[in-house]
């Protein structure tokens, strides 16, 4: 499957030739899957190999009005709420590492109740604001206290929504740049997946953008790896929502962390909590969190190709089934030692993946957890589209009184 047909009528075609699963939820009528309550999801994430080349030709484009933002800073803050948080812990790091100032991802609630005492200290700064819609509370309250009170703060806006109030507030107001990603990344499901995924390489952008043919070539190979993933295991994803498991923890180390999050995250809110979610370190797991793991637990293993990391992971990974601990573990990354996988458990093979490393990997990690909830979703006899039936959550934050700081 070529990543750039991904969004066009002949992906569906293609992933339908390749897996079984595909086939049959993607040859019923539309009204069907509506009725059903998978059509957006379903196609958020199977677009995303499509979508991420272009959030990477609209960063390259907006080269020139983003690096200004960045030059000088002492300091640079991630803010979201939810996923949108998520999303800056899986760029923190390598951004750190790569514009050499001290980096936080802080969510958007810390900001509305501490204002400055939860940003760094260093000036000037920027500050990163990841929004889906753009229309959550937190959103525009957070940047509009942190501009009353922090002039020596700059800003960036990345959203997916044109029309969302991040966008329309701030596109003409100097203080604030404001990037737009492709509209096609404004999901329309209830959870985000396409536009977290596209959020997070157009965050991931800031480390590269001095080099924006080696960011080009980055997201190239995601898309091609992502696509593989899609036509080889989307059958194994459908295989394991329908093991009777209960409690799901996902591991990962350094950016890839970020991922665990969101995907503990994803499941969460696919099955409206009644599959219980943890995330981890593989080195926290043991301080406690070790016992969640139960015998109806699935255990997600984003594999590091770091090689110091890859042997503390392992070491855990077999100290689970010295253990036996765990229903199954689903292991994802790239050329899994034989010695971690027990009878049961799924390997997923990411070719490229290492090459690429642990700081452009999350992507891939989040789209494997996207589609085990989903098929877990399914399972559970939910809508995908709109898990939650009692309305307890919405795709969009409900509005709530902000306690902005006294004059």
């Amino acid at each position: 499957m070529s990543p750039t047909s991904l969004v066009e009528p002949e992906w569906l075609r293609t992933l339908s030739e390749r897996q079984p699963k595909a086939a049959e939820l993607l040859s019923r009528s539309t009204e069907e899957q509506r009725r059903l309550g998978y059509f957006h999801t379903l196609r958020e994430i199977c677009q995303q190999p499509a979508t991420w080349l272009r959030t990477s030709a609209l960063m390259q484009s907006k080269a020139a009005s983003i690096r200004p933002a960045l030059a000088g800073i002492a300091s640079l803050t991630l803010t979201g709420s939810g996923s949108s948080e998520y999303a800056g812990d899986c760029v923190r790091q390598p951004l750190q590492n790569e514009l050499g100032v001290l980096t936080q991802a802080i969510g958007g609630g810390a900001l509305l109740a501490h204002g400055s005492k939860a940003l760094p200290p260093r000036r000037p700064g920027l500050m990163v604001s990841i929004a889906r819609s753009g229309d959550s509370p937190e959103s525009a309250g957070a940047l509009a206290v942190m501009l009353k009170t922090e002039p020596g703060i700059h800003h960036l806006v990345l959203t997916c929504n044109e029309a969302g109030s991040l966008a329309r507030t701030y596109r003409n107001d100097p203080r604030v740049v404001v990037v737009t990603l492709p509209e096609e990344t404004n999901d329309q499901g209830l959870v985000m997946t396409s536009s977290f995924t596209n959020l997070v390489l157009a965050a991931r952008f800031l480390g590269l953008s001095t080099n924006p043919d080696g960011y080009g070539g980055v997201c190239e190979t995601l898309s091609r790896i992502a696509a593989r993933l899609l036509e080889e295991h989307l059958g194994a994803f459908a295989r394991i929502g329908k093991e009777p498991f209960k409690r799901a923890l996902f591991l990962g180390s350094g950016a890839r962390f970020g991922a665990a999050r969101e995907s503990s995250l994803k499941m969460l809110e696919m099955t409206a909590g009644r599959v219980t979610t943890m995330s981890e370190t593989y080195l926290g797991v043991r301080h406690g969190p070790m016992s969640y793991v139960h015998e109806d637990t699935l255990v997600v293993c984003f594999l590091s190709s770091d090689p110091t990391l890859r042997r503390y992971e392992s070491d855990l990974l077999r100290e689970f089934d010295q253990k036996e601990l765990g229903l199954l573990k689903v292991i994802i990354g790239e050329d899994v030692p034989a010695d971690l996988v027990r009878e049961g458990d799924v390997v997923i093979e990411c070719k490229g993946l290492a090459k690429l490393g642990d700081d452009n990997s999350p992507v891939i990690d989040v789209i494997a957890g996207q589609l085990l909830a989903f098929f877990r979703c399914l399972e559970e006899g939910l809508r995908p589209d709109s898990p939650s039936e009692d309305g307890v959550i919405s795709r969009v934050v409900q509005t709530f009184a902000l306690h902005l700081p006294q004059e």
